[in-house]
């Protein structure tokens, strides 16, 4: 059986991972989006001819 020590360490590694993996996905999505827009910008500021 677990103890309560097993538990808080447990819960610890998990509150430092989330924020790690939760800034790490917000990046590599802007990152795509902003390459997004370099390459295909947006048509208001672009227009075609």
């Amino acid at each position: 059986m677990k103890t309560k020590e097993d538990q808080k360490t447990y819960f610890l590694q998990y509150l430092s991972l989330a924020p790690v993996l939760a800034v790490l996905s917000v990046s590599v999505a802007f990152t795509t989006w902003a390459v997004f827009n370099y390459i295909f910008p947006d048509l208001l500021f672009h227009p075609l001819p």
